[in-house]
Formats: structure tokens, C-alpha cells, sequence
């Protein structure tokens, strides 16, 4: 960034990602003005947002949590994801711009099932909308509806050139369509559709079963040393 920003380097805590070690952050610096156009560089930079927050991992000893992204234009379906997308077909999407009491309630109920093992309280309703909610972005809450049931929510920010996935969640009874996958399908089909160049992915973390996902999205760019670089296909 051609401005200076003040980072912030938070204490150790537990890592989400892989068990038994443990993860640091470094935050901008709350005071500095963030827009969905300065969001974009900080993005590009391999930062992310967790409610008005923007972070980016910085642990003592570990450099698992990689940024990655999606080139659009350039995205090919593996079978798996055209298979998923027509497993899909029969859902409704309606773009909102807030949060809803029924999202909140598909949340505890997703966290209850994936996330039995701490660290996200189902029951805290602040929490949640102080996770997913962001008072300076472009932020929509993608619900995908079968015949008028709420069956996935996808939180997506918008900035000039792209789309970032921030969080899905979905009925943990119907896991076997995939929706996670099609969450992401779905914002990079709009991204193709309105000229948007990139869908950000936020971290891949290899040896994280949570994440692995990510890797069959090709071609999948991720953040390294020299800049963004293009991963081996992987189908």
C-alpha cells in the first residue's frame, strides 16, 4: 500500500486450523479508515476481515495459513463441482443486505454438527453478528432456499474488482449436497457474469481437513514470497 498503516500484533492463542499449535495475528490498526476499495489492497496484501476486524495470520513458527484466490475468468468446473452444481440446480438464491433470525438459527445448528469441539458458541447471538457483520464493507448474506426452506447462507464482501468469501454455513442434514462447494460456485459464477476478476478464498491450509477445499478449485492462486503464484492443478 502506498500509505502507512499501524499493525498490531495480538497475543498467542489456540489455532482453529491445526490442533495443538498455536496462532498469532497482525491487525490494522482500528483507527485507520477501511473501504470496500482499501479492503481490496489489503486483500490483495493477504489480509482478511472477522467482523469490522482485518487480520492477517502471524505465528511464531508457522506459515500454513497461505492466502488464496480464485481468477474467475479463467475458473474450469472439475466433474465434482459440475456434478454439485446440478445437485444444486433445484435452489433459490436471494441476496440480502443484513442478517436474519433465521440465518442465526441455521448457524447454531451448523456449529452444533461441524464444530462440536469448541471455540464458536451456537448460542451467542452478539458473537455472531459481530463475526459476520461489517460496518465500513459491501457485505451480502447469500441464502439458498429449497421450496422456501433456508438450507445455506453465504457471507460475501464485495470490492471494486472481486468477491471475498467470508463464511458459509448450512443445514448439516443436507451435507451430502455439498453446498460449501456451491456456495463458492455460485459467487464465482456472478463474479464471471459481472466482469469481476477474482473470488478470494481467504486462507488454505494444507493439513487442515476444514480447508482442503479450496485446493480442488482450479486454478487456485495462493500468496507466497515473490507474490501470487498459480498451484499444480489438483482434480
Amino acid at each position: 500500500m502506498s500509505e502507512r498503516v499501524r499493525l498490531f500484533l495480538s497475543t498467542e492463542h489456540p489455532c482453529g486450523y491445526l490442533p495443538s499449535r498455536a496462532a498469532r495475528s497482525l491487525f490494522v490498526d482500528p483507527d485507520y479508515r477501511v473501504d470496500p476499495s482499501r479492503y481490496q489492497t489489503l486483500l490483495e496484501q493477504g489480509f482478511r476481515r472477522g467482523g469490522n476486524h482485518v487480520y492477517r495470520p502471524r505465528c511464531e513458527s508457522c506459515r500454513a495459513c497461505i492466502p488464496a484466490r480464485i481468477p474467475a475468468a479463467d475458473f474450469v468446473p472439475n466433474r465434482a463441482q459440475r456434478r454439485c452444481l446440478k445437485t444444486n440446480a433445484d435452489l433459490q438464491l436471494r441476496v440480502r443486505p443484513d442478517i436474519t433470525d433465521q440465518q442465526f438459527d441455521l448457524y447454531q445448528r451448523y456449529l452444533r454438527a461441524r464444530h462440536d469441539d469448541g471455540g464458536m458458541n451456537p448460542e451467542d447471538k452478539t458473537g455472531f453478528h459481530n463475526f459476520l457483520n461489517c460496518g465500513w464493507g459491501a457485505t451480502e448474506f447469500w441464502e439458498f432456499s429449497l421450496q422456501g426452506t433456508l438450507l445455506a447462507c453465504a457471507v460475501v464482501d464485495r470490492v471494486p474488482q472481486g468477491l471475498s468469501a467470508v463464511y458459509t454455513f448450512f443445514a448439516p442434514e443436507h451435507s451430502d449436497r455439498g453446498l460449501g462447494t456451491y456456495a463458492v460456485l455460485a459467487q464465482l459464477q456472478a463474479a464471471r457474469q459481472e466482469g469481476l476478476r477474482t473470488v478470494y478464498l481467504g486462507y488454505w491450509v494444507p493439513g487442515s481437513s476444514k480447508m482442503d477445499y479450496k485446493r480442488r478449485f482450479n486454478p487456485l492462486e495462493v500468496l507466497g514470497p515473490v507474490g501470487w503464484e498459480r498451484l499444480q492443478a489438483s482434480r
